[in-house]
């Protein structure tokens, strides 16, 4: 996978953002995972593009700095200037999804695809997810440990044999994830109202599989959701290929 060469103020200034991007040729896809992750899931779509595409660490992620709070509104301003004005779709995973239909009024954005978005949440899931974003990072005494934690926040257990290097790093005599708790405090994402508001086509999909949205949830909101046939809620990452046509569609 390409990489800029370092990090970038985005055009808000709200933090510094890790970068990876290549290709080229319009629409550029911009490509947003999901919460816990980095960019490098996207290791196995990029090189099946063929065209140009940027894929960030979100803030509170991976080799990205931090945001004083979170907010899936504050997010999506800390990537709006990774969208080429010349043509961008968005392909955001998840947590990344949610970011992509807060993007989609952005000039240059032609269309979202959300990929595994949950878009049904419980007052006990979300008091659960805020009680998450006030607890301190883990410190574990191996980068392993490390590592093994941060595929199991990403849900990548049992999909990658390591976490790259921008999600772990030392702290003291022991390693934790790069990833900010904080993020989890979010909240409920709305995804009705920012459907209704959205200006662009949006495409919703889920892996056949995916245990945290259904397809009858998909169907409540847009008429034709896709489901990926025997994948899970990490479908760009079992089986990227699979994604292609939501992309061309």
């Amino acid at each position: 996978m390409a990489h800029d060469g370092g990090h970038l103020r985005d055009a808000v200034g709200v933090t510094d953002l890790r970068v990876l991007r290549g290709g080229s040729g319009t629409p550029a896809v911009l490509l947003l995972h999901g919460l816990g992750a980095t960019a490098d899931v996207w290791d196995g779509l990029t090189p099946l593009l063929d065209r140009a595409w940027v894929a960030p660490d979100l803030p509170g992620h991976g080799g990205s700095g931090r945001l004083d709070g979170y907010t899936f509104a504050t997010v999506a301003a800390a990537v709006a200037g990774l969208v080429d004005p010349r043509g961008t779709v968005v392909l955001g995973h998840s947590f990344g999804g949610v970011i992509g239909l807060h993007l989609a009024t952005v000039p240059g954005v032609r269309a979202v695809v959300g990929l595994g978005i949950k878009v049904a949440w419980t007052a006990e899931e979300l008091d659960r997810a805020a009680a998450l974003a006030r607890k301190p990072p883990i410190i574990h005494p191996t980068r392993e440990d490390a590592a093994t934690r941060f595929q199991r926040v990403a849900g990548l257990t049992g999909l990658t044999d390591d976490a790259p290097d921008a999600a772990v790093t030392r702290d003291g005599d022991g390693w934790r994830t790069t990833h900010d708790p904080g993020t989890f405090a979010v909240g409920d994402p709305a995804v009705a109202t920012l459907l209704a508001a959205a200006p662009v086509p949006v495409v919703l999909a889920r892996g056949e599989h995916d245990p945290m949205v259904s397809r009858e949830q998909l169907a409540a909101l847009v008429p034709d959701p896709v489901d990926l046939p025997g994948l899970g809620h990490n479908a760009h990452v079992e089986r990227p290929a699979a994604l292609l046509p939501l992309l061309a569609a």
